[in-house]
């Protein structure tokens, strides 16, 4: 990694996650668990979490408050994470996951978490205005904006980053990606699932619509590189000149908590030790594999990103 990079994740709306396995789900009854796991958890946290494990230092930038979110604090300490935590007056929200192992389904189940006070959020847009960053550096938004923050959020972020010369990673969802994709800023690299892509073009897309609508974004000045997920049909990144389209690897589905976060993860590694935008995506489909073969909230091992990244390299030679 060039020595002068910075990159810092943004997470709005974190999240303790909390995952454990139970032979069977019913009604009523009490459902008794095992194997809980309990880690940080939300977008840009898991984004830094994969970079940890990459050992490649990242600034975390989070609203977290109450017991919860002491938590949050506490467990990040476990990380290679210089994080700046900007108090809020609700607590954190606490995400659940159970796998019923009789049949190997998962729920999962997710808060829309607190209402963010408005004095936090202008002390962290502050920081983040005021943070020095250099051409080259990334920024990463991942998450979903919780309540009582502006839908123009993102797009303000990408005017700190673009103001600097930084580049802008964009993983989100609803009013947030639509408001910042309408902004007049320039986004480096959006990355949508399938679905959320087809909420942001408000039809339905098979994945030539999908790969038309990615391609307009470009063309619009939206984004410079736009890289969808689509599960068990691989995924694709659209560029300015050309399109990649990667298979699904044919990994064992353990669980399919955080493989969209080791997916951006992996990809900003990859730009950080300077390899190209094919070759990162091509990093990031292996982490988004790498993660569903983890159990819970464990994310992608870095062995297993770089085996299966070997793998397809080899694989691409023949």
């Amino acid at each position: 990694m060039h020595a002068r990079m910075r990159i810092l994740s943004v997470c709005l709306n974190p999240a303790i996650d909390i995952s454990s396995e139970a032979e069977n789900i019913y009604p009523v009854s009490k459902v008794r668990t095992c194997c809980e796991r309990v880690s940080p958890g939300g977008g840009g946290v898991n984004v830094a979490r994969v970079l940890s494990n990459f050992d490649t230092p990242c600034e975390l930038v989070y609203l977290a408050g109450g017991g919860t979110g002491k938590m949050l604090e506490d467990a990040l300490l476990g990380y290679k994470i210089d994080g700046h935590c900007f108090a809020i007056d609700s607590p954190t929200r606490v995400a659940f996951t159970v796998r019923q192992t009789s049949n190997n389904q998962e729920y999962r189940f997710v808060p829309e978490g607190p209402v963010v006070n408005e004095s936090a959020y202008k002390r962290l847009m502050a920081y983040l205005s005021e943070t020095t960053l250099a051409e080259g550096d990334i920024v990463i938004v991942s998450g979903s904006l919780p309540r009582g923050v502006p839908d123009d959020t993102y797009s303000r972020i990408a005017q700190v980053a673009e103001r600097q010369g930084a580049r802008l990673i964009l993983d989100s969802s609803g009013a947030g990606l639509a408001t910042a994709l309408d902004a007049k800023e320039s986004i480096f690299l959006v990355k949508p699932s399938l679905n959320e892509l087809q909420r942001l073009a408000g039809r339905k897309l098979d994945e030539n619509g999908a790969r038309d609508f990615a391609g307009s974004l470009i063309a619009d000045g939206k984004a410079e590189h736009v890289a969808v997920s689509m599960g068990s049909h691989g995924a694709f990144l659209v560029g300015k000149h050309s399109t990649l389209r990667l298979p699904a690897y044919l990994v064992k589905l353990v669980s399919a908590v955080g493989a969209g976060d080791s997916f951006v993860g992996a990809m900003v590694y990859a730009l950080a030790q300077g390899h190209d935008m094919e070759t990162a995506f091509r990093y990031g489909v292996a982490a988004g594999a790498a993660a569903v073969m983890t159990s819970g909230d464990e994310l992608c091992r870095r062995d297993d990103v770089e085996s299966l990244y070997r793998a397809e390299d080899q694989q691409s030679e023949l």
